[in-house]
Order: C-alpha cells, then sequence, then structure tokens
C-alpha cells in the first residue's frame, strides 16, 4: 500500500493520518478538507469561542510544524465530489483525481437548515461560530430552534452575554429521548433560571426576514436565529460510488465499507460490538478514537484487525453545569439517579437496557468518578450488580 486518501481534515481525518505514520506507513497521504483551516477543535465553536473567551488561534489541532512533519499532501479548501472504486480514485471540486491504495471517510456532518430566507444562523464550523458571535449584543433577540446539547450550549452563552433569549422545542421535555425526562427537565429548568423563555412542543415552519413563524402560524421575532435541529452526514459525495450509505456510511464491526475502505468520526455509522447495535456518534472524543482504530485496521492483515468497541462520551457545558455522559444512552428501558440529588444539580444518573448498565450521566461529579462508571459499562455489568435497591428511579 503506497497510496492512502483520508477525506476530511477534522479531528478524525487528522487522527488516522498521524496513526498511519505513527504506524509506519511512510507511503504518499492525502489529506483532503473542505474548509480552507488547518484542522482545528470543534467542541469549543458553541463555548469558548462563542463566548469570546478564546481567539481562533487556540482552536488548531496541531501546529504548522507538527502538521508538515507528518509529511502530508494537503488539500485544504476543496471538497470531495466523488469518489470512483473501480479505478480507486477520488473526485475533487477542483477537478483533479487522487489515486489510492487505501480510503479513510470522514467528511462529517452539516447542519440541518429551515425552510425560508431569513439568513439564520447555523453552528458548525469556525466561520459559523464567528459570524453568530459579532452579532450576539446585550439586548440582541436571539431565537434558538432546537433545544439539544448544541442549542443549550448556544443558549447559555448568549444569555451570558446579555441576549434575550428564546429557547424553542418541539418535544414536551427536550433531551427526553436521550437523557430521561426527569433529567432533561433539570436539565431545563437551568435554562428557565438564568431568564431564557423555554418554549416547548411547537414546531418551528420557517426562518422569516424577523424571526421565525410556527407550524400554527404565530411569528417569534427575533434580531438573530440560530437553528440548531441535528446534522445530516455528508454523503451525498459518494452517490454512484458503490458504497452503501444510510444515515452515514454503513460499516461492520471493524468500520470498514468496502475493501481497501473505512470510515471514522461523525459520517460513519458502524456496529458497535459492545452493545450490539448500529450507531453513529457525533461527539469529538469518538471521532479521533475512530479515527485511530479505522487507521490502524487499514494498514493490518485481515485476521489482526480489531473491533472498534468503545463506550461513548461526551460532554456539555451550560452555565455552571459540567454534563459528562458514558455508554449508550438512547433507547434506554430505565434511569436511576444512584448518587446525589437531581433537584441539587450533583448526581449520577445510571441507564438500563435489557439487564444490562449501559449508560451513566453525571452533573457536578468530578471526572475521576464518573469515569468507574466506564468501566463498568466497558465491561459489561449487569444491572442488578451496578445499581443499589436504593437508586432513585428518574425515567
Amino acid at each position: 500500500m503506497r497510496r492512502v486518501v483520508v477525506v476530511g481534515a477534522s479531528a478524525a481525518g487528522l487522527a488516522a493520518a498521524e496513526t498511519l505514520r505513527r504506524a509506519g506507513y511512510d507511503g504518499t497521504l492525502t489529506l483532503v478538507g473542505d474548509e480552507p483551516h488547518a484542522p482545528y477543535d470543534r467542541p469549543p465553536l458553541s463555548k469558548q469561542i462563542l463566548s469570546g473567551e478564546w481567539t481562533t488561534g487556540r482552536l488548531p489541532l496541531r501546529t504548522r510544524a507538527v502538521l508538515d512533519a507528518l509529511g502530508l499532501d494537503l488539500r485544504l479548501g476543496t471538497a470531495a465530489t466523488g469518489l470512483d472504486m473501480t479505478d480507486r480514485a477520488v473526485c475533487l471540486a477542483d477537478g483533479s483525481r487522487v489515486p489510492y491504495d487505501g480510503l479513510i471517510v470522514a467528511t462529517g456532518v452539516r447542519p440541518r437548515r429551515l425552510p425560508g430566507d431569513g439568513g439564520a444562523h447555523v453552528l458548525r464550523t469556525l466561520d459559523d461560530a464567528l459570524a453568530l458571535r459579532g452579532r450576539l449584543k446585550p439586548g440582541c433577540r436571539l431565537v434558538v430552534v432546537g433545544a439539544g446539547f448544541l442549542g443549550a450550549e448556544a443558549a447559555a452563552v448568549a444569555r451570558r452575554l446579555g441576549a434575550r433569549v428564546t429557547l424553542l422545542e418541539p418535544a414536551p421535555v427536550p433531551l427526553a429521548h436521550a437523557v430521561g425526562t426527569e433529567v432533561g427537565r433539570m436539565l431545563s429548568q437551568a435554562h428557565l433560571d438564568h431568564g431564557v423563555e423555554l418554549r416547548t412542543g411547537v414546531t418551528v415552519a420557517e426562518v422569516t426576514d424577523g424571526g421565525v413563524r410556527l407550524a400554527d402560524g404565530e411569528p417569534v421575532e427575533a434580531d438573530e436565529v440560530l437553528v440548531a435541529i441535528g446534522s445530516l452526514p455528508n454523503t451525498e459525495w459518494l452517490a454512484g460510488s458503490g458504497l452503501r450509505v444510510g444515515d452515514g456510511v454503513l460499516c461492520g464491526e471493524y468500520c470498514e465499507a468496502a475493501p481497501g475502505v473505512y470510515a471514522a468520526g461523525d459520517v460513519a455509522r458502524w456496529d458497535n460490538p459492545l452493545f450490539g447495535t448500529s450507531m453513529r456518534i457525533e461527539h469529538r472524543t469518538n471521532a479521533a478514537e475512530q479515527g485511530m482504530a479505522a487507521a490502524r485496521n487499514l494498514l493490518a492483515a485481515s485476521d489482526a484487525r480489531r473491533p472498534f468497541a468503545p463506550v461513548p462520551y461526551f460532554w456539555s457545558d451550560q452555565y455552571d453545569m459540567r454534563v459528562q455522559a458514558y455508554g449508550h444512552l438512547r433507547g434506554h428501558d430505565e434511569v436511576a439517579v444512584v448518587e446525589g440529588d437531581l433537584a441539587e444539580r450533583r448526581f449520577v444518573a445510571a441507564y438500563r437496557t435489557g439487564e444490562r448498565l449501559t449508560g451513566a450521566l453525571a452533573v457536578g461529579i468530578p471526572p475521576k468518578a464518573v469515569r468507574a462508571w466506564r468501566q463498568a459499562i466497558a465491561g459489561g455489568t449487569a444491572w442488578r450488580d451496578a445499581v443499589p435497591a436504593a437508586g432513585t428511579e428518574a425515567a
């Protein structure tokens, strides 16, 4: 194998490229990215960059010297537009074709948008964050559509900057589908306590020049609108290639999408054998870990590959709360508070699926204490062994 192409120059793609070099691969290594920026970190966009606490100089994942030392054929500001698996080449927007012996797809996701031409903001790239930051002045009326973790973080920052924030969410309780009803209510109460106008059970039909219009026709006025209603995997460039796609690039447990083709990061949907289910994870930690796993398996002999079986992890900062979660929380059967108290916003909640402990979420708990729950999840611990009978049900 003398030519490897990594498409996607964010956390997953960079981790894959670095792992290839560390593993001894010394052939041509092309890293393709559609943004003009060198690989940078995305979680701070909705936190430190949006708030102005950080300058953009703190975002790059590696210095220019470190990138240069990798000996990359770096193609930034040029999107991949097609994949020819017969001739084994990636087609780029500038008309060039990059041949490969091995390929790692790490093209990430893009924000979902709403109908209308009101110039709503989204929050995925550095340019998105800078554009919104420049508009968040004291007294600014901001409507945030979607009360998931991204929308909640942006709402918290905007309130701290003095904006008047309205948070619109179609579900009766934000995030209940993922974290449970009572935990979702606790997270929602933090926004109410900080002066956010939270409206649940409402659907936004379109963005307008003066805000948004709800499905029932009611207008909600705003100076700025942020749409945070989820993401779509960037797989359009793979149309007609022969790769299977369906809410991401479909992979097996080794992150392999086809012979010599692997996927990693937000765009990858793979079979996680630890939980016995297909997953597509949009979190920073997973992107880096999966990029490394895909690179190792690309170089390994077929009988030496290892399944990618992580315990997913994510965190969220909202006001004075640090939310940490391990495992697979969605689709759970039961939630129990096993430490602390929801009302005090200092607790650990455990999640059961079937007879197993499959997740844990903590607020206000030191990271070291939460990591013990990760180990229990990774070990496939039975629910009855992990959760004492005194746990308070919070489903």
